[in-house]
């Protein structure tokens, strides 16, 4: 679709998780004319980012705009909020919302920006919230695209994904996000926007893996054309569109995480293909690689539903199970050909 005519003036905001992509995202709200309030968990954080106009922990050197404000208080970001958007870490979704749903305007859109499938149920996050918040389908929608957090906080031009299956609502949000910077486009395929965010989380950490095990840009480019194959193969399984995974949401994301050193998953995979342990890896880094969680439920979501994820599941067995990159890199390559 073409870009927004209208602009987020009028627009109010809350943006629940104070991490680089929230924060990223808040920013891009306030420069796109809404007014916004940024949840921050910790006081310490919310204080620096009040005083200094910057989040020094996640975004140091990033100026915030002055219509963005911090507060520790959810009551209070979400007071009179047309856009909810969820930026926690997946795993963290369900305790969260069980304490802001009291809280949420009644007609509030809300908007996921998370990637990743819950461990225990498989769900995707917008069922998630939809199970918690009792929110209708058209009220709950997510954004997916090759948007690294520092890049689009620097202003460097990049395009997203708004998926919501009520066209209006997205359009709405479209409106609310675009800046001269930040282009965002809609899609009615939640499933396979959602799924196409958390698959290629998974993939990132095996290509990080063979970029720490010293392979070169083949290796890289084979993971990445297999990685999209099977995430196109399950999101089929589960109703999503096969065009969304040759888009921004599918292939776009895909390519920036697994190929930029700013990708989190890709880093930890690196890590890991270097030969540190799970926990070594977790020790030195304070954010989250949702791939690392997510690439269970994915496995038992693709396993629920007969589709063959070759690469998920080696990624869960050198995560979750102690074996080496380099034994799964032999058995991937010993594995019985079959035509692509």
């Amino acid at each position: 679709m073409s870009g927004p005519e209208r602009s987020g003036r009028g627009t109010r905001a809350a943006v629940l998780g104070a991490g680089s992509w929230g924060t990223t995202f808040a920013k891009v709200l306030a420069d796109a004319g809404c007014t916004v309030s940024l949840h921050a968990r910790r006081p310490e954080l919310c204080q620096a980012i009040t005083e200094t106009g910057e989040n020094p922990d996640y975004l140091p050197g990033v100026k915030l705009p002055g219509s963005l404000t911090a507060t520790t208080d959810a009551a209070q970001a979400l007071d009179g909020a047309d856009v909810v958007v969820l930026a926690v870490p997946s795993q963290s979704l369900r305790d969260n919302l069980l304490a802001w749903t009291p809280l949420l305007p009644p007609d509030s859109t809300l908007l996921s920006l998370m990637k990743g499938v819950e461990l225990g149920s498989t769900k995707r996050m917008s069922e998630v919230i939809r199970e918690v918040t009792g929110a209708g389908p058209d009220r709950v929608a997510a954004l997916s695209g090759p948007n690294l957090a520092r890049e689009i906080a620097e202003e460097q031009p990049a395009a997203t994904v708004i998926a919501c299956p009520d066209v209006e609502r997205a359009e709405a949000v479209q409106a609310a996000c675009h800046t001269p910077y930040f282009r965002p486009y809609t899609n009615r395929d939640l499933v396979g926007c959602e799924l196409g965010g958390a698959v290629k989380n998974v993939i990132a950490l095996a290509c990080g893996m063979a970029e720490g095990m010293g392979f070169g840009d083949n290796t890289r480019a084979s993971l990445i054309t297999r990685g999209l194959a099977e995430t196109a193969r399950l999101g089929t399984a589960l109703g999503a569109e096969l065009t969304t995974f040759a888009g921004l949401a599918g292939l776009g994301d895909l390519v920036a995480t697994c190929s930029s050193p700013l990708s989190r998953n890709r880093t930890f995979g690196e890590r890991l293909g270097r030969g540190m342990s799970l926990e070594e890896v977790q020790r030195t880094t304070r954010q989250v690689a949702e791939g690392v969680k997510s690439c269970r439920p994915v496995l038992e979501l693709a396993r629920a539903h007969d589709v063959d994820v070759p690469l998920t599941e080696a990624v869960v067995r050198v995560c979750h199970e102690g074996v080496s990159a380099a034994q799964i890199v032999k058995e991937i390559m010993s594995r019985e050909a079959k035509p692509e």
